[in-house]
């Protein structure tokens, strides 16, 4: 069984799906943010934009592992 990607069209040009998971997962992990803030995930850790980077690559990870 092969697997068909489905590739995104904006104005002619094919783009990758990586590019539309990044996309999914950025739009997703700044709307977590303002949550983030709100229970206090920077105070857990010492590098708190370190630690919402690997957020961002485990969610980006998450959905290109699943679609």
């Amino acid at each position: 069984m092969t697997n068909t990607y489905r590739e995104l069209v904006v104005g002619g040009v094919l783009i990758a799906p990586i590019v539309s998971y990044a996309a999914i997962a950025l739009a997703a992990f700044l709307m977590l943010r303002p949550l983030l803030r709100l229970i206090g995930f920077a105070k857990v850790f010492s590098n708190p934009s370190l630690a919402e980077l690997c957020l961002y690559v485990a969610m980006f990870g998450t959905l290109a592992l699943f679609f």
